[in-house]
């Protein structure tokens, strides 16, 4: 889409002369010929970019202005000025124009001032509905994602937060487990009573069960006075536990039949303690396959995982990123902070193994280090930089030297523009640069379908 420029100038050839190096270098470019007229066209429509003469017979640049920023706050105002007067340009800057240009003036020098000041209104475009993106993720605190898999995983904390079935989140370290389980929480009629999480890995094996279910005084040596476990800390609201499939075997069955019973019995007393309590369950682990191996209870995982939840790797939904990196940005206190093409680039070809912990520890870490608010791919650490999928020789392919199918070859590059637009086929064919009707030709003819995941629980069907 053309940017939509207004120019107001009441010398007609000065007129002729902007309009016609404007529309030459593509911008769709709308003229008038005094302060009256080009306000009455901004009134109907409102342009992001205004082009006025300071001096004119009736409403001058500076009236202009004045009306220009009570209609539109956020559009931006080139004044021209003559030579000699430079000191009233200064003034219109302080009044809210975004910069001026000095007659005679060449084609490069108005050319390179109106591309920065575009430049600088798609940015603010940009980062406006970026934020609209975040505001609408506010039920899910801190969690981002617009990809087809987040879309998924947003649609099932919605149905379930309100109930009280066991959920059990899947997913690799780093994916965002107890974001999601703290979304349900806050989501659900229980948000008023405590959220207490805890880590099934962290905690020594012979203390475990003391942090779950809380012990009596004396039960064991140093046990000086009663103390409440997670459970009973949890009592109203929801217990969060996390790697769960680090659990001890022997511990499994007290754990079930907390859940079935709604029950604890503390360590050393013989007298059971009903608590309420909505359980959130999260793990790394392959259970289903540890289920096989005798390391997971099999009444215990599906008393876990009525509702399952897995969370992609961030590298299966990089169409993410980009947000995800303006909400760590604003997060940690770089909300002006942008990152160039290239960087951009070299992010998003990055494989991320720790997922969007380590994205955001980047994140906060080029903020501290910055010496701009504009990072560029020296910024970018080495390993993301130098990364074997980040580094560029020219070259797109390397086609074996016995040659290769061009049916083939199609595919592979239609199957891999549907993995990275997270198998949005509107967005796979604005990768492609083809129309999507063509997409789904080439996707019928080809066969190409979602593959099936097969690790982590399956999804809930909605």
């Amino acid at each position: 889409m053309k940017h939509r420029i207004l120019i107001i100038d009441d010398d007609a050839s000065l007129r002729r002369v902007l309009e016609y190096n404007l529309l030459e270098a593509g911008y769709a470019v709308t003229a008038a010929a005094s302060g009256e007229e080009g306000l009455a066209l901004f009134t109907v429509a409102p342009y992001p970019l205004v082009i006025t003469d300071m001096k004119m017979p009736g409403m001058d640049g500076m009236e202009l202005l004045s009306a220009v920023k009570k209609i539109s706050p956020t559009t931006l105002v080139i004044m021209i000025t003559a030579f000699g007067t430079v000191d009233i340009a200064v003034q219109a800057m302080k009044a809210g124009a975004y910069d001026y240009i000095t007659k005679p003036f060449n084609r490069d020098e108005l050319l390179l001032t109106v591309a920065k000041a575009l430049q600088l209104i798609d940015v603010e475009i940009e980062n406006r509905r970026l934020k609209e993106e975040l505001a609408d993720r506010s039920d899910f605190r801190t969690l981002v994602g617009t990809s087809q898999q987040m879309e998924k995983v947003f649609a099932i904390v919605r149905k379930v937060a309100d109930t009280e079935a066991s959920v059990l989140i899947t997913g690799e370290s780093g994916t965002g487990k107890e974001l999601v389980a703290r979304s349900i929480h806050s989501l659900s009629s229980r948000k008023d009573s405590p959220f207490v999480a805890i880590n099934c890995s962290a905690i020594p094996r012979d203390l475990l069960e003391s942090e779950l279910f809380g012990h009596l005084k004396g039960a064991f040596t140093g046990a000086v006075r009663d103390k409440p476990g997670k459970f009973e800390l949890a009592d109203g609201g929801t217990i969060f536990l996390d790697e769960v499939g680090e659990l001890p075997l022997e511990l499994q069955p007290k754990l079930l039949r907390a859940l079935q019973e709604k029950e604890i019995e503390p360590v050393g007393s013989s007298h059971p303690r009903k608590v309420d309590f909505r359980v959130i369950a999260a793990t790394n682990l392959d259970i289903e396959k540890a289920l096989g191996e005798s390391g997971f209870r099999e009444d215990l995982y599906y008393r876990l995982a009525v509702i399952p939840i897995h969370l992609p790797p961030l590298r299966e939904r990089k169409e993410d990123i980009k947000l995800l990196l303006r909400h760590f940005c604003i997060k940690h206190g770089g909300k002006k902070v942008e990152f160039d093409e290239p960087a951009l680039a070299a992010i998003r070809k990055y494989s991320w193994p720790g997922n969007v912990r380590e994205l955001e520890n980047m994140v906060e870490r080029l903020l501290i280090m910055r010496s701009s608010d504009k990072l560029t791919l020296d910024d970018i650490p080495d390993k993301v930089r130098t990364s074997e999928a980040a580094r560029s020789s020219g070259k797109i392919l390397n086609l074996p030297e016995e040659g290769y199918s061009l049916e083939k070859l199609e595919q592979e590059i239609v199957t891999e523009a549907l993995n990275r637009s997270g198998w949005n086929q509107a967005a796979a064919a604005r990768f492609l640069k083809i129309p999507r009707h063509t997409l789904i030709y080439r996707m019928e003819k080809y066969g190409i379908v979602p593959a099936k995941t097969v690790s982590g629980p399956e999804s809930v069907k909605e």
